[in-house]
């Protein structure tokens, strides 16, 4: 293990802690917040959908953090401070949700792209590293790039899922501005929303500098 690749994993953890970390914190605190409108996520959500006229989509309540759409089944899973709480944070997270049942009902192309990228990552993500130490531990090239291709499909996926989850909540954030959510709740719901879009700017960060060490790692 070179002093480099310390260097990036110290790095790479400082950035996932840092921002998994204001995330918590932006999220804590508007969770104690209550919107004006007295709905909780689901409600919001369901009113988003029928501004929207998307319909067919189920809500169901989640684990702890569990929030996610599944286009498998039409479905939004909230949590279960988002599924039952009026707070900004629920309401922005419900919102966020139905953001992507809209990106589904309407063809969204970069959702397109990453729903297709899901099988061939899970395969990938599992199978890389696996590939990289058997084809150093050979002195195969052929295995090592192998495994850096494998690791490059899910760093695309990563990079696909960016504008997916920033333009959810671009959409969230219109139909609380189009609903009359007040200024300074529509302030608080951008800031959780931004908080998690941190989260996946920082996991897409993290595996572009894995790769280009990779590259590098290869060539040297």
């Amino acid at each position: 293990m070179t002093y480099t690749y310390i260097m990036l994993i110290v790095l790479s953890t400082v950035i996932g802690f840092g921002a998994q970390w204001y995330v918590n914190r932006q999220i804590k605190k508007y969770s104690s917040i209550r919107s004006s409108f007295g709905l909780n996520g689901r409600q919001m959500g369901a009113n988003m959908l029928s501004y929207h006229g998307v319909q067919g989509v189920q809500f169901r309540q989640g684990g702890e953090g569990e929030d996610h759409f599944d286009p498998r089944d039409n479905s939004v899973t909230l949590d279960p401070h988002a599924f039952n709480q009026p707070s900004i944070t629920a309401i922005a997270t419900g919102c966020h949700e139905v953001g992507h049942a809209c990106q589904f009902a309407q063809g969204y192309a970069p959702m397109k792209i990453r729903s297709s990228l899901v099988p061939v990552v899970n395969f990938a993500s599992n199978a890389w590293m696996i590939v990289f130490v058997a084809g150093i531990f050979l002195n195969m090239v052929g295995l090592v790039n192998l495994a850096i291709l494998l690791y490059a499909f899910a760093v695309l996926f990563h990079l696909v899922t960016l504008p997916v989850e920033l333009n959810a909540s671009h959409r969230a954030m219109d139909y609380l501005v189009a609903a009359g959510l007040p200024e300074q709740e529509r302030a608080g719901a951008f800031s959780v929303l931004r908080a998690c879009a941190l989260t996946y700017v920082a996991a897409a960060l993290v595996s572009a500098i894995q790769l280009l060490y990779l590259l590098q790692a290869r060539n040297n």
